[in-house]
This record gives structure tokens, C-alpha cells and sequence, in this order.
């Protein structure tokens, strides 16, 4: 059921995260809502839900940007899976810990995604605007988890450890 909630939410989100970068005219930049959301299952769902829920997210993520390569569902579980592993070494169920990690998620989602789109693109050009906006796009990505973190624990409050003693 918490899979449910989260792929809902996370579809509204990216509905309001479009419709609030194209009134304020980013071009070379987002609000990567949709990363906020999979750091927080990183850090607090159980393995699987959490994987699936990166999926979905990174899925739709795919699906908004127009042109669906498969790109964002598998930085989405690489996100998760990244994160996943250094929140066993730090603890980032807090929200100053939340906050870091969407923050250098974040940064690494875009570099990355810069990266592969450079590599597979046929013509040259267009990562220089694109890295410049990567700035911007920490900060604004950040606010928003931080701003979302409440009701992000509202539906996850990750009280529960998952069997073997994994979190």
C-alpha cells in the first residue's frame, strides 16, 4: 500500500514540479522532486519496496521528460541502491541527514544524467548550459525534500527493521 501512496505521490509531484519550473521559466534546470522521494525510501522503506518505488519513480520521471530511454528508472535504482549503502554507514533519517543526502544524490543524478545523455546523443553540444544549471538544481531539489520530508514520514515513518537486521 505504501508503494501505491508513493507512486501517487510521486506522479502528482512531477505534475506540480512541471507545471512550477515551466511558470518560472527554468530551461536548464528542474526541481527534481521525484530524486527527493526515492532518497527518502532509501533511507526509511524496506529493500524491496523501496526498489520498486525508485522504479516507479524513475519511470514517470522518464515518461515526463518526452522521450523514454530507460535513462531515469535505472539512475533511479542506482540512486537508491547508492543511497541505500551509504545510509548504512551514515545515518540520514534526520532532516539535516535527509537534506545532505538529496543534495549529493541530486548532484550525482545530474552529472550522471548529463554524462549518459552526452554520450548516446548525435550531436555534440548543449552539457555546457545544461552543468551550469546542475547548481540550482542541488538547491531547489534540496528545499523541496526538505519542504516534502514531513509527509514523506508521515507515510513512512521507518520504525520497522527489515529481517537479517537490515534497515
Amino acid at each position: 500500500m505504501k508503494f501505491l501512496a508513493f507512486t501517487g505521490l510521486a506522479l502528482l509531484l512531477l505534475s506540480v514540479e512541471s507545471v512550477v519550473v515551466k511558470f518560472l521559466g527554468l530551461e536548464v534546470t528542474r526541481i527534481d522532486v521525484g530524486l527527493a522521494l526515492v532518497v527518502f525510501v532509501a533511507l526509511r522503506a524496506t529493500t524491496v519496496e523501496g526498489a520498486f518505488t525508485a522504479f516507479a519513480a524513475g519511470y514517470l520521471l522518464d515518461a515526463f521528460t518526452g522521450r523514454p530511454t530507460g535513462l531515469y528508472p535505472f539512475l533511479a535504482v542506482l540512486t537508491f541502491l547508492l543511497v541505500r549503502a551509504a545510509g548504512q554507514v551514515v545515518d540520514g533519517r534526520s532532516r539535516g541527514g535527509y537534506a545532505l543526502f538529496v543534495a549529493a544524490a541530486t548532484f550525482g543524478h545530474a552529472l550522471l544524467a548529463l554524462f549518459f545523455g552526452w554520450l548516446t546523443a548525435r550531436q555534440g553540444g548543449g552539457a555546457g548550459s545544461a552543468l551550469a544549471g546542475v547548481p540550482l538544481q542541488v538547491l531547489l531539489s534540496t528545499v523541496a525534500g526538505v519542504a516534502l520530508f514531513p509527509l514523506l514520514k508521515r507515510i513512512e515513518p521507518g520504525d520497522h527493521p527489515e529481517p537479517g537486521g537490515l534497515r
